[in-house]
C-alpha cells in the first residue's frame, strides 16, 4: 500500500505534518517503538507508530528520525496522547531526513492503525492469500464466538499448510491447531526465543530442537492497554507472547514472511483485547494491598476481599482462604540499553508472576482469570484465593499430587498436609527458559506465604513472603525461589550474615581443627560433624565413625581442647553446628 492511503481512511484519525512529497512510498508493514533506537527491529518500509514515551528533551529527535530513515522506514506516526501536539523539533528532523510524518489524534488507537496496515499490505502484496488473513481478522473481532488465535491458527494449518502454536514467555501453550504441543518442548522453544532476543538479533529466529526445525515469531503488543512500548528490550522480554511454526523460514520468500509477520500483529491485537480484562484484577490486588500495607483496619480489608472474591472466584459463593506470592526481577549493569535504573522492573515482575502462576497443564490465554498481582515499587505482589486452585484440581483430577511431581517432590503426601502453592513447583516448569531470558544480567527471586483464612492474616502473609523472597535471593542461580516453611529454620538467618562475620566466626572455631588435621590425619573436622549430627550421643556417633567410644572420646576432648570449647553445653554445640553450615 501507499502511505497516502492512510490520509484517505478518516477512521484512522491521521493529519499530515510533513513530506508531503514523499507519500508514494510503499508501506510493508507497521511496527510499535518507544525504544530510543529500534534498528534491530527494522527491516525497511514500515510505518512506525510511537507514543514519544523516548523523547525526553528537544535533543532526542533529530537521532531517532534519523535511526528510522537509515532504516529506510516509509513514514513516522506519532500519538498526541502522550505529549498533545507533536513537538516541533520532531517535524523538524522528519523534514531534515525526508521521512513523512503524521499526528496520531490521541481517540485512535494504535492497534487500529495495525490492523488496517496489515489488512490492505496482505491484500496488495500476497494476493490470493491476503483473503486468509482477513478471514482470520473477521473472525478475531467478532468476539469469542469466532475462536479467537485457535481460529487463526486452524487457518494457517489448512490453507498455507503450516502447524503453528502461540505460547507465553515460559512455554505455556496459549492457542494451537492440532496436537498440543509438549511442555518440554514448548519451554524448550521459549528459551531460544529469549536467548535469541537478549542478543537483539531480529526474528523470526530458529530453533531445532529434538531433529525438528521451528521459526519463532514475536508477538509484542500493539495497542496502548496494558503494557506501554519498552525502552529497552529487558522491560518486554519476559511478557511478551510467541508464534513458533514448524517449519524453516529462513528461505522463505518476503510475500510469505509479511503475511506471517501479518499474523503475529493480528494475534497481538487480540491479546490487547483479552489483556483489557486484567485491569481489573489488577486494580482489585493493588486496592487491597494498599489497605494491607496502610494498617488499615480488617474489617475494612475483609470488606474488599468480599468484593474481589466473585470477581477472582466466580461461581464460588464460599470465602476464600489466600496465600501472598512477592516476586522481584533485578538486573545488573551488564545489560545494553537503558541505565539499570531507568528499567521499570515493577511491572515486568507483575506480567511474569501473572504467568507463573498459572497451572503449566491448563492451555490458553483465559487461564489467568483468578490471578489478581499488583506492583509497588520494584515487588510484584499477588493474591492468590486457594478455592479456584482446588477447584480446578478437583476437576482435572489433579491435586498437590501434581504439583509434586512438577516439583520433583518424591513425597506427595507431605504436600497433600499443606495445600496450595509451593515455591519449588511453581518454578519447576518455568526455570529453564525464564534463565534464558534473564541471560547474565537477571535475576528473579520469589517467596510463597502460608495460607491465611481472614484479613486479619494478609499482613503477617505479605510479609512473611517478603522474608522469603530474600532468603530465595541470597541463594545462588537466576531464578530462585522460598517458601514460607522454610522461614521456621536457621537456614533463614545464615544467608544474611556478612561475609567477613562468617569468615571469622569460622575460622576462630575451625581453623584449629583444620591445622591439626593436616598435621595429624585425625579425621577432627568429620569427627565434629558426625558427633552433633548424632545430638550428642556416643554410642550412634561411634558406631557411625566405626570407633570405639574411648577413641571418640579423645577425639572430642582435642576438638575441645585446641578451641576452648565444651561440646557438653549447648551453647559451644550450636555455635560448632553454625561454623560448620557456614563454611
Amino acid at each position: 500500500m501507499r502511505l497516502r492511503a492512510l490520509l484517505e481512511n478518516d477512521a484512522l484519525g491521521l493529519r499530515l505534518l510533513g513530506g508531503e512529497d514523499e507519500l508514494d512510498r510503499s508501506v510493508r508493514g507497521v511496527m510499535t517503538t518507544d525504544l530510543r533506537d529500534p534498528s534491530r527491529y527494522l527491516s525497511g518500509g514500515e510505518l512506525v507508530l510511537t507514543g514519544l514515551a523516548w523523547r525526553r528533551d528537544a535533543a532526542d529527535s533529530e537521532p531517532f528520525v534519523r535511526i528510522l530513515a537509515g532504516a529506510g522506514v516509509a513514514g513516522l506516526a506519532a500519538g498526541e496522547a502522550e505529549l498533545g501536539d507533536i513537538p516541533g523539533d520532531l517535524v523538524e528532523a522528519c523534514r531534515q531526513h525526508r521521512l513523512p510524518l503524521f499526528a496520531v489524534n490521541e481517540t485512535v488507537a494504535f492497534a487500529t492503525i495495525t490492523e488496517y496496515v496489515v489488512r490492505q499490505v496482505s491484500g496488495e502484496r500476497a494476493g490470493d492469500l491476503a483473503a486468509v488473513v482477513d478471514r482470520h481478522r473477521r473472525l478475531m473481532t467478532s468476539g469469542p464466538a469466532g475462536g479467537g488465535p485457535e481460529v487463526v491458527l486452524d487457518l494457517l494449518t489448512s490453507d498455507l499448510d503450516l502447524r503453528a502454536w502461540v505460547l507465553s514467555p515460559t512455554g505455556r501453550q496459549i492457542a494451537g491447531a492440532g496436537t498440543p504441543l509438549p511442555g518440554p518442548l514448548g519451554a524448550a522453544l521459549a528459551g531460544h526465543h529469549l536467548a535469541a532476543t537478549r542478543t537483539g538479533r531480529r526474528g523470526p529466529h530458529r530453533a531445532a530442537v529434538a531433529g525438528t526445525t521451528y521459526s519463532l515469531f514475536p508477538i509484542r503488543n500493539t495497542g496502548r492497554g496494558a503494557v506501554p512500548a519498552a525502552r529497552d528490550v529487558r522491560e518486554s522480554v519476559l511478557s511478551d507472547w510467541l508464534l513458533a511454526v514448524e517449519a524453516d523460514a529462513s528461505d522463505w520468500p518476503a510475500a510469505r514472511l509479511d503475511l506471517l509477520q501479518g499474523v503475529t500483529q493480528l494475534i497481538a491485537v487480540e491479546r490487547d483485547r483479552r489483556d483489557a480484562a486484567r485491569t481489573v484484577r489488577r486494580r482489585l490486588a493493588q486496592e487491597v494491598l494498599e489497605l494491607v500495607q496502610a494498617g488499615a483496619a480488617p474489617a475494612e480489608i475483609a470488606a474488599r476481599l468480599r468484593v474481589a472474591a466473585p470477581v477472582l472466584l466466580p461461581g464460588l459463593g464460599v470465602a476464600p482462604q489466600w496465600q501472598v506470592v512477592v516476586a522481584r526481577v533485578d538486573w545488573s549493569a551488564a545489560g545494553q540499553g537503558a541505565a539499570v535504573g531507568d528499567i521499570a522492573s515493577g511491572p515486568v515482575a507483575q506480567a511474569l508472576l501473572e504467568e507463573i502462576l498459572v497451572d503449566p497443564a491448563v492451555s490458553g490465554p483465559d487461564s489467568a482469570d483468578r490471578i489478581a498481582v499488583a506492583h509497588t515499587g520494584e515487588e510484584a505482589i499477588a493474591l492468590v484465593p486457594l478455592p479456584a486452585l482446588t477447584t480446578v484440581a478437583a476437576e482435572s483430577g489433579e491435586g498437590a499430587s501434581s504439583d509434586a511431581a512438577r516439583a520433583g517432590v518424591e513425597d506427595a503426601d507431605a504436600l497433600d498436609a499443606d495445600p496450595g502453592l509451593h515455591a519449588d513447583a511453581l518454578l519447576a516448569s518455568v526455570r529453564e527458559p525464564l534463565s534464558a531470558g534473564l541471560a547474565d544480567d537477571g535475576r528473579l527471586t520469589l517467596g510463597v506465604s502460608a495460607a491465611v483464612h481472614s484479613a486479619e492474616g494478609l499482613r503477617g502473609a505479605l510479609e512473611e513472603a517478603r522474608h522469603a523472597r530474600r532468603v530465595a535471593a541470597a541463594r545462588p542461580g537466576r531464578v530462585c525461589a522460598a517458601g514460607h516453611h522454610e522461614l521456621a529454620s536457621h537456614v533463614l538467618l545464615l544467608p544474611f550474615v556478612p561475609d567477613d562475620v562468617r569468615r571469622a566466626f569460622t575460622a576462630r572455631l575451625l581453623d584449629p581443627l583444620r591445622d591439626y588435621d593436616r598435621r595429624h590425619r585425625a579425621e577432627l573436622i568429620e569427627t565434629l560433624e558426625a558427633f552433633l549430627d548424632c545430638d550428642g550421643s556416643w554410642t550412634r556417633c561411634a558406631a557411625r565413625l566405626h570407633l570405639h567410644v574411648n577413641t571418640l572420646r579423645y577425639r572430642v576432648g582435642r576438638i575441645e581442647q585446641l578451641t576452648g570449647r565444651d561440646l557438653s553445653r549447648l551453647e559451644d554445640k550450636l555455635d560448632f553446628f553454625l561454623a560448620l553450615r557456614m563454611s
